[in-house]
Protein backbone atom coordinates (compact mmCIF):
# COMPACT_ATOMS: atom_id res chain seq x y z
CA UNK A 1 0.00 0.00 0.00
CA UNK A 2 2.01 3.06 -1.23
CA UNK A 3 -0.49 5.50 0.19
CA UNK A 4 0.28 6.81 3.78
CA UNK A 5 -2.61 9.43 5.50
CA UNK A 6 -1.42 13.37 6.11
CA UNK A 7 -1.18 12.54 9.76
CA UNK A 8 1.54 9.92 9.11
CA UNK A 9 3.20 11.80 6.40
CA UNK A 10 3.32 15.01 8.17
CA UNK A 11 4.71 13.56 11.37
CA UNK A 12 6.42 16.08 13.62
CA UNK A 13 10.06 15.13 13.38
CA UNK A 14 11.60 18.48 15.43
CA UNK A 15 9.99 19.88 18.31
CA UNK A 16 9.56 23.12 16.35
CA UNK A 17 7.14 21.32 13.77
CA UNK A 18 4.74 20.76 16.74
CA UNK A 19 1.57 22.25 16.47
CA UNK A 20 0.16 24.79 19.23
CA UNK A 21 2.50 23.82 22.09
CA UNK A 22 5.33 26.37 22.15
CA UNK A 23 5.31 26.57 25.71
CA UNK A 24 6.17 22.76 26.22
CA UNK A 25 7.93 22.17 23.59
CA UNK A 26 10.43 24.74 24.46
CA UNK A 27 10.40 23.63 28.03
CA UNK A 28 11.44 20.09 27.05
CA UNK A 29 14.05 21.96 25.12
CA UNK A 30 15.70 24.12 27.31
CA UNK A 31 15.67 20.83 30.04
CA UNK A 32 17.70 18.80 27.02
CA UNK A 33 20.03 21.75 26.68
CA UNK A 34 20.84 21.85 30.50
CA UNK A 35 21.15 18.58 30.94
CA UNK A 36 17.95 18.60 33.61
CA UNK A 37 16.38 15.02 32.32
CA UNK A 38 13.31 13.58 34.35
CA UNK A 39 13.24 10.09 34.73
CA UNK A 40 9.15 10.21 34.30
CA UNK A 41 6.99 12.58 32.37
CA UNK A 42 3.15 12.70 31.75
CA UNK A 43 1.82 13.92 28.37
CA UNK A 44 -2.57 14.42 29.02
CA UNK A 45 -4.87 16.52 27.01
CA UNK A 46 -7.78 15.86 23.95
CA UNK A 47 -6.59 13.78 21.27
CA UNK A 48 -4.40 14.92 18.20
CA UNK A 49 -2.72 17.01 19.69
CA UNK A 50 0.76 16.21 19.69
CA UNK A 51 1.33 14.21 22.64
CA UNK A 52 2.92 10.99 21.38
CA UNK A 53 4.84 12.71 18.63
CA UNK A 54 5.69 14.81 21.48
CA UNK A 55 7.32 11.75 23.34
CA UNK A 56 8.56 10.04 19.99
CA UNK A 57 10.91 13.44 19.75
CA UNK A 58 11.49 13.50 23.36
CA UNK A 59 13.05 10.15 22.97
CA UNK A 60 15.26 10.93 19.85
CA UNK A 61 16.53 14.02 21.74
CA UNK A 62 17.59 12.75 24.14
CA UNK A 63 19.62 9.76 22.50
CA UNK A 64 20.72 11.77 19.85
CA UNK A 65 24.47 11.80 18.76
CA UNK A 66 24.52 15.03 17.59
CA UNK A 67 21.91 16.96 19.99
CA UNK A 68 21.57 20.98 18.75
CA UNK A 69 19.61 23.75 20.77
CA UNK A 70 17.78 21.11 22.15
CA UNK A 71 16.80 19.43 18.57
CA UNK A 72 17.31 16.02 16.91
CA UNK A 73 19.38 15.65 14.07
CA UNK A 74 16.97 13.53 12.82
CA UNK A 75 20.05 12.02 10.60
CA UNK A 76 22.31 9.75 12.84
CA UNK A 77 21.78 6.29 13.36
CA UNK A 78 19.85 7.02 16.32
CA UNK A 79 17.61 9.33 14.88
CA UNK A 80 17.42 7.17 11.90
CA UNK A 81 16.54 4.13 13.46
CA UNK A 82 13.89 5.31 15.84
CA UNK A 83 11.78 7.14 12.89
CA UNK A 84 11.82 3.72 11.45
CA UNK A 85 11.01 2.14 14.39
CA UNK A 86 13.65 -0.38 14.24
CA UNK A 87 15.14 0.65 17.63
CA UNK A 88 14.94 -1.35 20.57
CA UNK A 89 15.61 0.90 22.84
CA UNK A 90 12.33 2.91 22.51
CA UNK A 91 9.41 0.91 23.41
CA UNK A 92 6.16 2.01 22.83
CA UNK A 93 3.17 0.04 24.67
CA UNK A 94 -0.85 0.47 23.79
CA UNK A 95 -2.30 0.43 27.63
CA UNK A 96 -5.56 0.22 26.30
CA UNK A 97 -4.52 -3.33 25.22
CA UNK A 98 -1.61 -3.73 27.41
CA UNK A 99 -3.19 -3.41 30.65
CA UNK A 100 -2.32 -6.29 32.95
CA UNK A 101 0.18 -6.69 36.01
CA UNK A 102 1.95 -9.27 33.39
CA UNK A 103 3.20 -6.72 31.03
CA UNK A 104 3.99 -4.36 33.38
CA UNK A 105 5.91 -6.58 35.75
CA UNK A 106 8.12 -7.95 32.24
CA UNK A 107 8.54 -4.05 31.76
CA UNK A 108 9.84 -3.47 35.48
CA UNK A 109 12.13 -7.02 34.94
CA UNK A 110 13.37 -5.64 31.54
CA UNK A 111 14.06 -2.30 32.53
CA UNK A 112 16.88 -3.10 34.84
CA UNK A 113 19.02 -4.47 31.88
CA UNK A 114 21.20 -1.64 30.17
CA UNK A 115 20.18 -0.39 26.33
CA UNK A 116 21.61 -1.99 23.78
CA UNK A 117 22.56 1.13 20.98
CA UNK A 118 21.24 4.19 22.99
CA UNK A 119 21.94 6.09 25.67
CA UNK A 120 18.57 5.54 27.16
CA UNK A 121 15.77 2.78 27.08
CA UNK A 122 12.51 5.01 26.93
CA UNK A 123 9.25 3.20 27.55
CA UNK A 124 6.43 5.59 25.32
CA UNK A 125 3.05 3.86 27.29
CA UNK A 126 -0.12 5.42 25.27
CA UNK A 127 -3.54 5.71 26.80
CA UNK A 128 -1.86 4.77 30.85
CA UNK A 129 -4.96 5.56 32.34
CA UNK A 130 -6.10 2.40 30.95
CA UNK A 131 -4.09 -0.04 33.13
CA UNK A 132 -5.78 -1.45 35.74
CA UNK A 133 -5.15 -0.43 39.72
CA UNK A 134 -2.71 -3.79 40.06
CA UNK A 135 -0.55 -2.80 36.92
CA UNK A 136 -0.20 0.41 38.89
CA UNK A 137 1.45 -0.86 41.81
CA UNK A 138 3.60 -2.70 39.70
CA UNK A 139 4.63 0.29 37.93
CA UNK A 140 5.11 2.47 41.03
CA UNK A 141 8.07 1.05 42.55
CA UNK A 142 9.68 1.40 39.16
CA UNK A 143 8.91 4.92 39.06
CA UNK A 144 10.15 5.42 42.62
CA UNK A 145 13.48 3.98 42.46
CA UNK A 146 14.33 3.77 38.34
CA UNK A 147 17.21 2.38 36.88
CA UNK A 148 19.62 5.82 35.57
CA UNK A 149 19.22 4.58 32.09
CA UNK A 150 15.37 4.63 31.95
CA UNK A 151 13.17 7.56 31.06
CA UNK A 152 9.49 6.70 31.06
CA UNK A 153 7.00 8.66 28.75
CA UNK A 154 3.55 8.54 29.99
CA UNK A 155 0.19 9.52 27.64
CA UNK A 156 -2.94 9.91 28.67
CA UNK A 157 -6.19 11.83 27.34
CA UNK A 158 -8.14 11.23 31.13
CA UNK A 159 -5.37 12.39 33.73
CA UNK A 160 -8.25 11.71 36.08
CA UNK A 161 -7.95 8.00 36.41
CA UNK A 162 -4.33 7.74 37.33
CA UNK A 163 -3.26 7.33 40.82
CA UNK A 164 -2.09 10.39 42.58
CA UNK A 165 0.77 8.19 43.21
CA UNK A 166 1.76 7.85 39.76
CA UNK A 167 1.36 11.31 38.93
CA UNK A 168 3.43 12.86 42.50
CA UNK A 169 6.21 10.65 40.64
CA UNK A 170 6.43 12.20 36.85
CA UNK A 171 7.03 15.62 34.90
CA UNK A 172 3.45 16.50 34.32
CA UNK A 173 2.89 18.39 31.09
CA UNK A 174 -1.01 19.35 30.03
CA UNK A 175 -1.28 19.38 25.83
CA UNK A 176 -4.61 22.27 24.96
CA UNK A 177 -6.68 22.33 21.95
CA UNK A 178 -4.74 23.82 19.29
CA UNK A 179 -5.96 26.91 17.82
CA UNK A 180 -8.31 26.75 14.71
CA UNK A 181 -5.85 29.68 13.59
CA UNK A 182 -2.55 27.39 13.47
CA UNK A 183 -4.29 24.07 12.22
CA UNK A 184 -5.37 26.39 9.32
CA UNK A 185 -2.17 27.93 8.72
CA UNK A 186 -0.74 24.05 9.02
CA UNK A 187 -3.17 22.91 6.63
CA UNK A 188 -2.07 25.69 4.30
CA UNK A 189 1.32 24.85 4.09
CA UNK A 190 0.72 21.02 3.14
CA UNK A 191 -1.37 21.93 0.42
CA UNK A 192 0.82 24.43 -0.91
CA UNK A 193 3.63 21.81 -0.59
CA UNK A 194 1.95 19.35 -2.36
CA UNK A 195 0.25 22.04 -5.18
CA UNK A 196 -3.48 21.80 -4.78
CA UNK A 197 -5.84 24.25 -4.71
CA UNK A 198 -8.05 24.92 -2.23
CA UNK A 199 -10.74 27.66 -0.95
CA UNK A 200 -10.12 29.07 1.52
CA UNK A 201 -13.56 28.75 3.20
CA UNK A 202 -13.25 25.38 3.09
CA UNK A 203 -10.26 25.05 5.39
CA UNK A 204 -11.77 27.08 7.83
CA UNK A 205 -14.66 25.02 7.80
CA UNK A 206 -12.38 21.84 8.34
CA UNK A 207 -10.44 23.60 11.12
CA UNK A 208 -13.06 24.40 12.69
CA UNK A 209 -14.67 20.82 12.82
CA UNK A 210 -11.62 19.31 14.26
CA UNK A 211 -12.13 20.45 17.53
CA UNK A 212 -8.43 22.03 18.37
CA UNK A 213 -7.18 18.33 16.84
CA UNK A 214 -4.48 18.12 14.52
CA UNK A 215 -4.51 14.72 13.85
CA UNK A 216 -8.22 14.87 13.30
CA UNK A 217 -8.14 18.00 11.08
CA UNK A 218 -6.24 16.13 8.54
CA UNK A 219 -8.25 13.20 8.33
CA UNK A 220 -11.45 15.49 7.44
CA UNK A 221 -8.78 17.05 4.55
CA UNK A 222 -7.74 13.52 3.52
CA UNK A 223 -11.45 12.74 2.93
CA UNK A 224 -12.05 15.66 1.57
CA UNK A 225 -9.20 15.32 -1.23
CA UNK A 226 -10.62 12.09 -2.34
CA UNK A 227 -14.46 13.34 -2.13
CA UNK A 228 -13.48 16.56 -4.54
CA UNK A 229 -10.74 14.56 -6.63
CA UNK A 230 -7.46 16.27 -5.12
CA UNK A 231 -9.07 19.85 -4.97
CA UNK A 232 -11.08 21.35 -2.02
CA UNK A 233 -14.00 23.44 -2.34
CA UNK A 234 -16.31 24.59 0.19
CA UNK A 235 -19.24 22.65 -0.46
CA UNK A 236 -17.02 19.54 -0.64
CA UNK A 237 -15.75 20.41 3.15
CA UNK A 238 -19.30 20.84 3.88
CA UNK A 239 -20.45 17.37 2.72
CA UNK A 240 -17.91 15.72 4.40
CA UNK A 241 -17.75 17.46 7.86
CA UNK A 242 -22.12 17.70 7.67
CA UNK A 243 -22.06 21.23 8.60
CA UNK A 244 -24.20 23.59 7.70
CA UNK A 245 -23.54 26.42 5.23
CA UNK A 246 -23.66 29.57 6.58
CA UNK A 247 -25.89 31.26 4.18
CA UNK A 248 -28.17 28.53 5.42
CA UNK A 249 -28.13 28.91 9.16
CA UNK A 250 -28.87 32.38 8.55
CA UNK A 251 -31.78 31.97 6.42
CA UNK A 252 -33.42 29.52 9.23
CA UNK A 253 -32.23 32.10 12.31
CA UNK A 254 -33.67 35.16 10.45
CA UNK A 255 -37.25 33.25 9.96
CA UNK A 256 -37.51 31.71 13.12
CA UNK A 257 -36.59 35.11 14.39
CA UNK A 258 -39.65 36.95 12.19
CA UNK A 259 -42.02 34.50 13.49
CA UNK A 260 -42.05 33.26 9.69
CA UNK A 261 -42.96 29.70 10.15
CA UNK A 262 -43.40 29.04 6.31
CA UNK A 263 -39.80 29.24 5.50
CA UNK A 264 -38.41 28.14 8.20
CA UNK A 265 -39.99 24.91 7.29
CA UNK A 266 -38.99 25.18 3.85
CA UNK A 267 -35.49 25.98 4.74
CA UNK A 268 -35.43 22.58 6.81
CA UNK A 269 -36.39 20.84 4.02
CA UNK A 270 -33.67 21.86 1.55
CA UNK A 271 -31.15 20.98 4.58
CA UNK A 272 -32.48 17.35 4.80
CA UNK A 273 -32.66 17.14 1.04
CA UNK A 274 -29.16 18.11 0.59
CA UNK A 275 -28.37 14.88 3.06
CA UNK A 276 -27.21 17.26 6.21
CA UNK A 277 -27.79 15.13 9.56
CA UNK A 278 -30.40 16.57 11.76
CA UNK A 279 -28.22 16.21 15.07
CA UNK A 280 -25.31 18.24 12.94
CA UNK A 281 -28.14 20.41 11.85
CA UNK A 282 -29.47 21.46 15.88
CA UNK A 283 -25.44 21.61 16.82
CA UNK A 284 -24.63 23.90 14.39
CA UNK A 285 -27.50 26.11 15.69
CA UNK A 286 -26.74 26.04 19.14
CA UNK A 287 -23.10 26.98 17.83
CA UNK A 288 -24.78 30.23 15.80
CA UNK A 289 -26.80 30.80 18.94
CA UNK A 290 -23.75 30.40 21.25
CA UNK A 291 -21.64 33.01 18.77
CA UNK A 292 -24.53 35.83 18.73
CA UNK A 293 -24.55 35.75 22.87
CA UNK A 294 -20.76 36.00 22.80
CA UNK A 295 -20.64 38.49 19.89
CA UNK A 296 -22.59 41.20 21.96
CA UNK A 297 -20.23 40.58 24.42
CA UNK A 298 -16.80 40.97 22.44
CA UNK A 299 -17.38 41.31 18.70
CA UNK A 300 -13.40 40.89 18.00
CA UNK A 301 -13.00 37.52 20.13
CA UNK A 302 -16.10 35.91 18.25
CA UNK A 303 -14.52 37.06 15.02
CA UNK A 304 -11.30 35.30 15.36
CA UNK A 305 -12.36 32.09 16.81
CA UNK A 306 -14.63 31.93 13.91
CA UNK A 307 -12.22 33.07 11.31
CA UNK A 308 -14.23 35.10 9.32
CA UNK A 309 -17.04 32.31 9.06
CA UNK A 310 -19.74 34.34 10.55
CA UNK A 311 -21.66 35.42 7.56
CA UNK A 312 -22.62 38.81 5.88
CA UNK A 313 -25.91 38.55 8.02
CA UNK A 314 -24.53 38.03 10.98
CA UNK A 315 -24.21 41.46 12.72
CA UNK A 316 -27.15 42.25 12.07
CA UNK A 317 -28.89 39.39 13.14
CA UNK A 318 -26.95 39.96 16.44
CA UNK A 319 -27.66 43.76 17.08
CA UNK A 320 -31.54 42.57 16.35
CA UNK A 321 -32.27 39.49 18.17
CA UNK A 322 -32.90 39.88 22.65
CA UNK A 323 -30.67 37.81 24.70
CA UNK A 324 -33.61 35.75 26.41
CA UNK A 325 -35.07 34.73 22.91
CA UNK A 326 -31.25 33.40 22.10
CA UNK A 327 -31.57 31.83 25.83
CA UNK A 328 -34.82 29.89 24.56
CA UNK A 329 -33.54 28.93 21.59
CA UNK A 330 -31.08 27.41 22.89
CA UNK A 331 -33.34 25.55 25.82
CA UNK A 332 -35.50 24.45 23.32
CA UNK A 333 -32.88 23.05 20.87
CA UNK A 334 -31.26 20.89 23.83
CA UNK A 335 -34.58 19.57 24.94
CA UNK A 336 -35.31 18.65 20.58
CA UNK A 337 -31.67 17.07 20.27
CA UNK A 338 -32.18 14.64 23.16
CA UNK A 339 -35.21 13.40 21.72
CA UNK A 340 -33.89 12.71 18.69
CA UNK A 341 -31.53 10.30 19.69
CA UNK A 342 -34.35 7.80 20.07
CA UNK A 343 -36.24 8.54 16.75
CA UNK A 344 -36.30 7.42 13.59
CA UNK A 345 -38.08 10.43 12.19
CA UNK A 346 -35.48 13.24 12.45
CA UNK A 347 -37.63 15.55 10.20
CA UNK A 348 -40.77 15.80 12.32
CA UNK A 349 -39.05 16.74 15.00
CA UNK A 350 -36.97 19.79 13.16
CA UNK A 351 -40.64 20.58 12.17
CA UNK A 352 -41.72 20.53 15.03
CA UNK A 353 -38.53 22.34 16.33
CA UNK A 354 -39.25 24.95 14.38
CA UNK A 355 -42.75 26.24 15.11
CA UNK A 356 -41.63 26.56 18.58
CA UNK A 357 -38.94 28.88 18.42
CA UNK A 358 -40.91 30.78 15.24
CA UNK A 359 -43.59 31.19 18.18
CA UNK A 360 -42.51 32.55 20.71
CA UNK A 361 -43.87 32.36 23.95
CA UNK A 362 -44.93 35.49 25.44
CA UNK A 363 -43.48 34.11 28.89
CA UNK A 364 -39.92 34.80 28.05
CA UNK A 365 -40.44 38.00 26.95
CA UNK A 366 -40.36 41.31 30.10
CA UNK A 367 -43.24 40.95 31.80
CA UNK A 368 -45.28 44.32 31.78
CA UNK A 369 -48.14 43.50 33.61
CA UNK A 370 -47.73 42.98 37.82
CA UNK A 371 -51.51 41.45 37.88
CA UNK A 372 -50.64 38.88 35.59
CA UNK A 373 -47.68 37.41 37.56
CA UNK A 374 -49.66 38.08 40.64
CA UNK A 375 -52.36 35.56 39.31
CA UNK A 376 -49.84 33.17 38.33
CA UNK A 377 -48.19 33.12 41.82
CA UNK A 378 -51.14 32.59 43.36
CA UNK A 379 -52.14 29.87 41.09
CA UNK A 380 -49.08 28.09 41.68
CA UNK A 381 -49.27 29.20 45.97
CA UNK A 382 -53.04 27.19 45.76
CA UNK A 383 -51.31 24.02 44.10
CA UNK A 384 -48.61 24.02 46.69
CA UNK A 385 -51.07 24.35 49.68
CA UNK A 386 -53.19 21.55 48.55
CA UNK A 387 -50.00 19.60 48.21
CA UNK A 388 -48.85 20.46 51.73
CA UNK A 389 -52.26 19.39 52.79
CA UNK A 390 -52.21 15.97 51.37
CA UNK A 391 -49.00 15.04 52.90
CA UNK A 392 -50.09 16.53 56.37
CA UNK A 393 -53.05 14.00 56.87
CA UNK A 394 -51.03 11.10 55.45
CA UNK A 395 -48.77 11.82 58.15
CA UNK A 396 -50.97 11.93 61.05
CA UNK A 397 -52.77 8.61 59.30
CA UNK A 398 -48.86 7.16 60.12
CA UNK A 399 -49.08 8.43 63.31
CA UNK A 400 -51.86 6.92 64.86
CA UNK A 401 -51.95 3.88 63.09
CA UNK A 402 -50.78 0.61 65.22
CA UNK A 403 -47.20 -1.14 64.94
CA UNK A 404 -47.17 -3.31 62.83
CA UNK A 405 -44.44 -5.94 63.76
CA UNK A 406 -43.59 -9.09 61.45
CA UNK A 407 -42.03 -12.07 62.68
CA UNK A 408 -39.83 -14.37 60.52
CA UNK A 409 -38.70 -17.68 61.37
CA UNK A 410 -35.27 -17.85 61.38
CA UNK A 411 -34.12 -20.24 58.45
CA UNK A 412 -31.31 -22.73 60.07
CA UNK A 413 -27.89 -22.07 58.66
CA UNK A 414 -26.51 -25.77 57.43
CA UNK A 415 -23.12 -26.56 58.93
CA UNK A 416 -20.06 -26.25 56.67
CA UNK A 417 -18.49 -29.55 55.46
CA UNK A 418 -14.73 -29.86 55.39
CA UNK A 419 -14.99 -29.83 52.21
CA UNK A 420 -16.57 -26.38 51.52
CA UNK A 421 -13.50 -24.85 52.65
CA UNK A 422 -10.31 -26.99 51.53
CA UNK A 423 -7.09 -26.72 53.75
CA UNK A 424 -5.14 -24.07 52.89
CA UNK A 425 -1.29 -24.80 52.39
CA UNK A 426 1.30 -22.92 54.48
CA UNK A 427 4.59 -22.17 53.96
CA UNK A 428 6.09 -23.63 56.87
CA UNK A 429 9.59 -22.29 55.72
CA UNK A 430 8.82 -18.99 55.34
CA UNK A 431 7.00 -18.72 58.42
CA UNK A 432 9.92 -20.68 60.61
CA UNK A 433 12.41 -18.04 58.96
CA UNK A 434 11.20 -15.02 60.37
CA UNK A 435 9.89 -16.56 63.75
CA UNK A 436 13.85 -17.76 64.15
CA UNK A 437 14.31 -13.92 64.65
CA UNK A 438 10.87 -12.66 65.37
CA UNK A 439 10.98 -10.25 68.27
CA UNK A 440 7.71 -8.74 70.00
CA UNK A 441 9.03 -5.15 69.18
CA UNK A 442 8.87 -5.64 65.46
CA UNK A 443 5.52 -6.71 65.97
CA UNK A 444 4.20 -3.96 67.39
CA UNK A 445 5.66 -1.68 64.94
CA UNK A 446 4.22 -3.07 62.37
CA UNK A 447 0.80 -3.61 64.25
CA UNK A 448 0.82 0.22 64.98
CA UNK A 449 1.27 1.26 61.24
CA UNK A 450 -1.13 -1.22 60.15
CA UNK A 451 -3.78 0.95 59.71
CA UNK A 452 -1.59 3.47 57.29
CA UNK A 453 -0.54 0.58 54.89
CA UNK A 454 -4.45 -0.39 54.57
CA UNK A 455 -5.17 3.17 53.84
CA UNK A 456 -2.43 2.82 50.85
CA UNK A 457 -4.86 -0.05 49.06
CA UNK A 458 -7.36 0.10 47.09
CA UNK A 459 -11.08 -0.55 48.12
CA UNK A 460 -11.16 -3.89 46.68
CA UNK A 461 -7.89 -4.54 48.37
CA UNK A 462 -8.85 -2.80 51.52
CA UNK A 463 -11.95 -5.03 51.66
CA UNK A 464 -10.19 -8.18 51.67
CA UNK A 465 -7.22 -7.29 53.90
CA UNK A 466 -10.00 -5.92 56.59
CA UNK A 467 -10.18 -9.11 58.08
CA UNK A 468 -6.35 -9.95 58.56
CA UNK A 469 -3.49 -8.79 61.24
CA UNK A 470 0.10 -9.71 61.98
CA UNK A 471 0.63 -12.19 64.12
CA UNK A 472 4.42 -12.46 64.06
CA UNK A 473 7.54 -10.31 62.55
CA UNK A 474 11.03 -9.78 62.50
CA UNK A 475 13.22 -7.41 60.57
CA UNK A 476 12.97 -9.31 57.53
CA UNK A 477 9.27 -10.61 57.49
CA UNK A 478 5.78 -10.33 58.76
CA UNK A 479 3.04 -13.19 59.41
CA UNK A 480 -0.09 -12.06 58.52
CA UNK A 481 -3.26 -14.44 59.60
CA UNK A 482 -6.76 -13.94 57.90
CA UNK A 483 -9.58 -14.76 59.80
CA UNK A 484 -11.21 -17.01 57.20
CA UNK A 485 -9.73 -19.46 55.37
CA UNK A 486 -11.06 -18.90 51.95
CA UNK A 487 -9.67 -15.09 52.06
CA UNK A 488 -6.40 -16.34 53.08
CA UNK A 489 -6.90 -18.54 49.69
CA UNK A 490 -8.23 -15.72 47.71
CA UNK A 491 -5.38 -13.29 49.05
CA UNK A 492 -2.47 -15.78 48.57
CA UNK A 493 -2.81 -15.91 44.85
CA UNK A 494 -3.84 -12.45 43.99
CA UNK A 495 -0.62 -10.52 42.78
CA UNK A 496 -2.31 -7.63 42.29
CA UNK A 497 -3.00 -7.65 46.32
CA UNK A 498 0.96 -8.73 47.11
CA UNK A 499 2.52 -5.63 44.65
CA UNK A 500 -0.04 -3.05 46.53
CA UNK A 501 1.13 -4.22 49.47
CA UNK A 502 5.04 -4.17 48.92
CA UNK A 503 4.88 -0.58 47.29
CA UNK A 504 2.40 0.39 50.86
CA UNK A 505 5.67 -1.41 53.44
CA UNK A 506 8.13 0.43 51.29
CA UNK A 507 5.82 4.01 51.63
CA UNK A 508 5.39 3.58 55.61
CA UNK A 509 8.54 1.34 56.32
CA UNK A 510 11.00 2.29 54.01
CA UNK A 511 11.80 -1.60 52.94
CA UNK A 512 9.58 -4.57 51.40
CA UNK A 513 9.81 -7.46 54.10
CA UNK A 514 9.02 -10.87 52.89
CA UNK A 515 5.13 -11.09 53.53
CA UNK A 516 3.41 -14.38 54.34
CA UNK A 517 -0.22 -15.52 54.96
CA UNK A 518 -1.66 -17.78 57.33
CA UNK A 519 -5.26 -18.89 58.46
CA UNK A 520 -5.84 -17.55 61.63
CA UNK A 521 -7.99 -20.75 63.06
CA UNK A 522 -4.56 -22.92 62.13
CA UNK A 523 -2.01 -20.22 63.97
CA UNK A 524 -1.68 -21.98 67.06
CA UNK A 525 -1.17 -24.96 65.33
CA UNK A 526 1.87 -23.22 63.88
CA UNK A 527 3.23 -22.18 66.65
CA UNK A 528 3.01 -25.07 68.29
CA UNK A 529 4.54 -27.05 65.89
CA UNK A 530 7.82 -24.77 65.52
CA UNK A 531 7.84 -24.38 69.66
CA UNK A 532 8.10 -27.90 69.49
CA UNK A 533 10.76 -28.58 66.67
CA UNK A 534 13.00 -25.30 68.22
CA UNK A 535 13.13 -26.38 71.33
CA UNK A 536 14.75 -23.39 73.93
CA UNK A 537 17.82 -24.15 74.95
CA UNK A 538 17.34 -25.95 78.91
CA UNK A 539 19.43 -23.44 81.57
CA UNK A 540 18.41 -23.10 85.58
CA UNK A 541 17.63 -19.85 87.27
CA UNK A 542 18.34 -18.81 90.63
CA UNK A 543 15.24 -19.74 92.81
CA UNK A 544 14.31 -22.66 90.82
CA UNK A 545 16.32 -25.17 92.05
CA UNK A 546 12.84 -26.96 93.24
CA UNK A 547 11.16 -26.75 89.77
CA UNK A 548 11.63 -30.09 87.74
CA UNK A 549 12.89 -30.49 84.56
CA UNK A 550 9.75 -30.59 82.92
CA UNK A 551 8.17 -27.56 84.32
CA UNK A 552 11.31 -25.84 83.90
CA UNK A 553 11.32 -26.77 79.94
CA UNK A 554 7.65 -25.96 80.03
CA UNK A 555 7.99 -22.41 81.60
CA UNK A 556 11.25 -21.66 79.05
CA UNK A 557 8.70 -22.42 75.95
CA UNK A 558 5.90 -20.46 77.54
CA UNK A 559 8.40 -17.50 78.15
CA UNK A 560 9.71 -17.83 74.30
CA UNK A 561 6.53 -18.03 73.08
CA UNK A 562 5.35 -14.36 74.87
CA UNK A 563 8.13 -12.96 73.82
CA UNK A 564 7.33 -14.34 69.91
CA UNK A 565 4.00 -13.43 69.91
CA UNK A 566 3.02 -10.69 73.27
CA UNK A 567 1.01 -11.85 76.48
CA UNK A 568 -2.20 -11.05 74.84
CA UNK A 569 -1.95 -13.77 72.17
CA UNK A 570 0.05 -16.31 73.92
CA UNK A 571 -2.54 -18.07 77.02
CA UNK A 572 -1.41 -20.73 79.16
CA UNK A 573 -3.50 -23.27 80.15
CA UNK A 574 -3.07 -25.90 82.42
CA UNK A 575 -4.05 -29.54 81.67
Amino acid sequence: MSYQALYRVWRPQRFDEIVGQQVITQTLKNALVTDQISHAYLFNGPRGTGKTSTAKILAKAVNCEHLKDGEPCNECDICVAINNGSLNDVIEIDAASNNGVEEIRNIRDKAKYAPTEAKYKVYIIDEVHMLSIGAFNALLKTLEEPPEHVIFILATTEPHKIPATIISRVQRFDFKRIQAKDILEQMEKILDSKKIKYDDRALKVIAKSAEGGMRDALSILDQVLSYSDDEITYDSALQVTGSVARDDLQAYMQAIINGDVRVGLKEVQAILNNGKDASQFIEDLINYCQNILLYKQDSEMVEASELGLLGDDFKEIAEKVKSSKVYYYVETMNDVQRQLRSTYHPDVYLDILTVKLANQPAEIAPVSQPNVKKAVDTEVVSKLQLQIDALTKQLEQVKHAAPVQTMTKPVPRETATKNDNPKATVDFERVSKVLGSATRANLTAYQGQWDDVMNLLSVTQRALMHVSKPVAASADGIVVAFNYAFLYQKAGTDNDLMDALQNAMDRVFGKVPDIIFVPIDEWPGIRKEYLANNPVEKHSKPGKENVTEEQQTKNESVEKAQELFGNDIVKVEDN
